[in-house]
């Protein structure tokens, strides 16, 4: 089976880190763990007072999110290969729309499963900002599972 973790390091993610280990695995099971963080949109409009060096700030914000970003995918690597040492777990951390790139890479690597943790947002933020697991829901090839905190309410 291979199952797509998709995680951005906020609680919601460790909801579905804890939900994955919880499952009875082959040790023919692959997971890739994967990260994906959005670059803010950039307009020509205020930039002037940045100085002109646009290209490093953006290098700056590009390359903090990268290590945001691997440090997030290592430390779920560690949490679930602690569970069971004979799975395959490789990861990814890419720049892009998360749910777009997301059902993406699930598609390209042929996942079985996605795991994503549940955001929470009510109907209006929703609405506006979109949610990662209702698109999911929508859109992918494959099952998706997704996580929620039975405490929380």
């Amino acid at each position: 089976m291979k199952i797509l973790l998709a995680i951005d390091g906020s609680d919601f993610s460790e909801v579905a880190i804890n939900e994955l280990k919880k499952m009875t695995l082959s040790s023919n099971s692959e997971i890739h763990i994967i990260n994906v963080y959005e670059l803010p949109k950039t307009t020509g409009l205020g930039l002037h007072t940045m100085g002109g060096k646009i290209g490093n700030y953006i290098e700056e914000i590009k390359s903090n999110a990268q290590k945001l970003g691997n440090k997030i995918v290592s430390e779920a690597f560690d949490k679930i290969k602690a569970e069971n040492k004979a799975l395959t777990i490789t990861t990814s951390v890419v720049s892009g729309l998360p749910k777009s790139t997301i059902n993406e890479k699930a598609e390209d690597w042929g996942a079985d499963l996605i795991v994503v943790g549940s955001q929470g947002h009510g109907a209006f933020s929703r609405l506006v900002l979109g949610s990662v697991s209702q698109y999911l829901t929508t859109n992918a090839k494959c099952s998706v599972l997704i996580a929620r905190d039975r405490n929380k309410k």
